[in-house]
């Protein structure tokens, strides 16, 4: 059997997402009879079946699911293999890192300062600040060699090391019933309302809402009831403080965020919030290696936050 080629592989991801022909022609920009002769090779070279198709619907297979998984990685790579020997090329190839507001806890410009400590032969750094869900877009598709991430995130095809791991706190409106005590448990907040995070999968919304250290369904926060979704921390804050939800935040952030109308509050319970430093596990860098080190050494100055503070 042949390797299979980016093309057919971008013409197969266009049928899979779409599951209908005309649709994912249109979207391709081509007709939509080489599009399912294309489609056809391929099962033929596979010998399986990837697609199941009747006169009204189209439908993925398992074999279909597994190529959709694996294609996405595979094309994505590709790109990002382009996009790193591009700046490569440049005449004063840079080190981008990316990073979200308030994702670093603090150890950003520490970091920035040892990794240029470590010699002048090395490309000089260029921070690049993205929404959520954006720096690891940026890793992922080559436009960045290296970045600060909070956990969860899909690690897959990434290297990665944990620099801190702090609490989370509760969110709540400074009014709220629970805002006078010093300290909370996670079953006091059953039943409250919770943001969900635009794009989150379903592992990131069981952290956000406080259920992934849960042992079962009936774990202290199951049935959370869907607050409104959110793109941001400011948003976060803001549906909070109207009422609308209560949150998790992690100690640093909320350092950052002081307001008389929010109060923050230590949870007994609450998986903690960690931060790291990833890259992309292909990686042969030699920038890139300094920069982790350079994350490593400030980090160990800076031992893990597991203490709580009290509000």
């Amino acid at each position: 059997m042949s390797e299979l080629e980016v093309r057919e592989l971008r013409y197969f991801i266009a049928v899979a997402e779409e599951l209908n022909f005309s649709r994912a022609a249109q979207r391709l920009g081509m007709a939509q009879p080489p599009l399912s002769k294309a489609i056809a090779q391929l099962e033929s070279r596979l010998g399986v079946r990837l697609l199941e198709r009747t006169t009204r619907q189209v439908r993925l297979t398992t074999a279909g699911q597994v190529l959709l998984d694996q294609a996405r990685i595979a094309v994505d790579a590709v790109h990002a293999a382009a996009r790193r020997t591009r700046r490569a090329g440049q005449p004063t190839p840079q080190l981008v890192v990316a990073v979200k507001p308030g994702g670093d806890a603090g150890l950003l410009r520490e970091i920035l300062a040892a990794y240029r400590g470590r010699g002048s032969q090395l490309p000089p750094p260029e921070v690049v600040v993205g929404g959520s869900g954006e720096p690891i877009a940026m890793l992922r598709d080559g436009r960045a060699d290296v970045a600060l991430l909070r956990s969860p995130f899909d690690d897959l095809g990434l290297d990665s090391e944990t620099l801190v791991v702090e609490p989370r706190l509760a969110v709540l409106p400074a009014a709220h019933r629970l805002a006078g005590r010093r300290r909370l448990r996670l079953a006091d907040l059953k039943g409250e309302p919770i943001p969900r995070w635009k794009g989150a999968a379903a592992s990131d919304t069981a952290y956000y809402t406080g259920c992934d250290g849960a042992e079962d369904s009936d774990g202290p926060l199951a049935d959370v009831p869907e607050g409104p979704l959110v793109a941001s921390v400011e948003q976060l804050l803001e549906v909070v403080a109207l009422g609308q939800a209560v949150a998790f935040l992690s100690l640093s952030t909320t350092k950052l965020h002081q307001r008389p109308d929010i109060a923050y509050r230590p949870v007994t319970g609450l998986s903690p919030s960690e931060v790291m430093v990833a890259w992309p596990e292909t990686s042969r860098s030699p920038a890139v290696a300094a920069f982790v080190q350079a994350a490593h050494d400030v980090a160990a100055h800076h031992p893990d936050q597991l203490t709580a503070l009290t509000y």
